[in-house]
């Protein structure tokens, strides 16, 4: 099959210029493997059944040896053999020679695989992040506003063909990349698939504690039902006592942190920088799967369901929003952070660039909300300053309407089908 381009493919290969080892983060069925497929010479697949005893074998007596192979070598699945990792850290500082080295892995080590790891990789390993496919990548978005235009104040005219009809399959059928190449009715249910996969097996692997599957599953619900917002602990914990006994608060924190360590759960976190007038900011991150298709499998939704009622359409449509502009923000070297204060003041996400420029963004499914977004912006704009970039860059109103324009106070109006990176 052809490969889909990805917009962190030169990200990769920056950091394959710039480092001896490279690793690949990012949740199961999101195209590691295969990115780094495209610029390996050679791999060894440490999940190979044919293999895999001799692997965890050779990790205990000898891990060098696994090292052998033409450069780049693809150790992919490191995690399975974790003493690769030292043995790579080690390799690299006897020869830094740049692009030695590629780690793909779907997980965070579990504790007693970490206890294994020597040395954390500082100045030796550079580190590349990966989400499922944005719009961009999919080819659901022309691409034609990027976050560079945006940030160098360029006002902006484009069309969108992506309406809500199209908004609401891509959303039932995420980014993941099987499901792209293979668009069929199939592909809406590879959510399901990847949620049963998550409560069956990986969230018991991750970590080597064994987790009940149908109070995993009650929490995967809870945080669909808590999409896009700051739910605490303890309001997770009450929401999944509304469907039976209910869970231990340490429960509830032990499931979220395998969660974390599988990249399912990638939580927005709240902007660092200080605002112009003393606000109290509030610092909770806001819930989100790296994916919105799984809330929308664990809420058994499709896309007429979605159509039929705006409300959850809009959640989720705000998440598939923040996932892109993350793909984006991680090309342009930015981060992406949400804003909420005491006043009551908030947006649904800063983009912040490495030199401290900024903008906000607010997402917008109808065009009922247009008056609303735009007091939001204005109010950011005139009451929030950042520590080193001052006033904001851009405002950005993220739309699925069909044009693209920049208005009298200065805002972009952007459908989500004209983002790009």
């Amino acid at each position: 099959m052809d490969y889909q381009p990805r917009v962190s493919d030169a990200l990769l290969l920056n950091a394959l210029r710039r480092s001896g080892a490279v690793q690949v983060l990012g949740p199961k069925w999101c195209g590691k493997t295969t990115s780094a497929e495209q610029v390996a010479a050679s791999v060894r697949y440490f999940q190979d059944p044919d293999q895999r005893r001799t692997y965890q074998q050779l990790g205990q007596e000898k891990p060098s040896l696994l090292l052998r192979g033409d450069k780049p070598l693809l150790l992919d699945e490191w995690q399975d053999v974790p003493q690769v990792w030292d043995a790579v850290r080690y390799a690299v500082d006897r020869d830094p020679t740049p692009g030695q080295y590629l780690l793909t892995g779907s997980a965070v080590p579990s504790d007693q695989a970490s206890s294994e790891i020597s040395h954390s990789g500082t100045g030796r390993f550079a580190r590349v992040r990966m989400r499922p496919m944005s719009l961009f990548e999919s080819g659901d978005s022309n691409g034609s506003v990027s976050l560079a235009s945006l940030f160098a104040g360029f006002s902006v005219d484009a069309e969108s063909l992506f309406d809500n009809q199209t908004a609401a399959w891509a959303l039932t059928r995420g980014g993941w990349p099987a499901s792209v190449v293979d668009p069929g009715d199939a592909s809406l249910e590879r959510p399901r698939d990847y949620v049963d996969s998550l409560v069956e097996s990986d969230i018991s692997r991750v970590d080597g504690v064994e987790k009940n599957p149908n109070r995993v599953k009650l929490l995967l619900r809870a945080l669909a039902r808590n999409e896009s917002t700051e739910a605490t602990n303890t309001t997770l914990q009450k929401d999944v006592a509304g469907d039976q006994a209910g869970l231990a608060m340490n429960t509830v924190s032990q499931y979220l942190q395998a969660l974390r360590r599988l990249f399912v759960l990638d939580e927005q976190d709240a902007w660092p920088l200080a605002v112009r007038a003393k606000v109290v900011q509030r610092t909770k991150p806001i819930r989100r799967f790296c994916d919105p298709s799984l809330s929308v499998a664990l809420l058994r939704l499709t896309p007429d369901k979605l159509l039929a009622d705006f409300n959850i359409f809009g959640l989720l449509f705000e998440s598939m929003a923040v996932r892109d502009l993350r793909v984006y923000a991680e090309a342009a070297g930015c981060m992406v952070y949400h804003y909420r204060d005491a006043r009551g003041l908030k947006t649904d996400a800063i983009v912040e660039r490495g030199d401290g420029a900024w903008g906000a963004v607010e997402v917008k499914l109808g065009s009922g909300g247009h008056q609303a977004a735009s007091d939001t912006l204005l109010r950011i704009k005139h009451s929030v300053r950042s520590q080193h970039g001052g006033a904001p860059s851009f405002l950005l109103a993220l739309t699925n309407e069909s044009f693209a324009y920049t208005d009298t106070d200065g805002i972009n109006w952007v459908p989500l089908g004209c983002l790009g990176p």
